[in-house]
């Protein structure tokens, strides 16, 4: 599922279907159920989808098409899947503070305190 998402800010409903191979009414069910999709609103109360929810949205449709999970289990793996990306996160921002904390301590010896 190679996708690519056109070069822009925000999407209205039509383009992120269009994006997505499905209907209209599909972005909106998995809006409903998946808390995550937060469309903003215009003022005639047009729905407009960040680049990131057209991301989040082509997950979910590879997680219930290809990899055929149900609405639940999605939601379960969406989970497990940002769990693990916090981890990472986590684990890469450790090591920058233990290289922070060398530095400092290197200055600290030069500075001879």
């Amino acid at each position: 599922m190679d996708l690519t998402i056109p070069n822009k800010e925000y999407f209205r409903i039509g383009e992120v279907s269009r994006i997505l191979g499905v209907d209209p009414y599909v972005v909106r069910y998995w809006e409903s159920e998946f808390k995550s999709i937060k469309p903003m609103r215009t003022k005639s109360d047009q729905r407009l989808y960040r680049r990131k929810d057209v991301q989040e949205l082509l997950t979910i449709k590879n997680l219930l098409y290809a990899d055929r999970f149900t609405i639940s289990g999605a939601k379960k793996q969406l989970l497990k899947m940002k769990g693990e990306a916090t981890r990472t996160y986590e684990e890469r921002d450790r090591n920058r503070l233990i290289e922070i904390k060398k530095g400092l301590l290197q200055v600290r010896k030069i500075v001879g305190e």
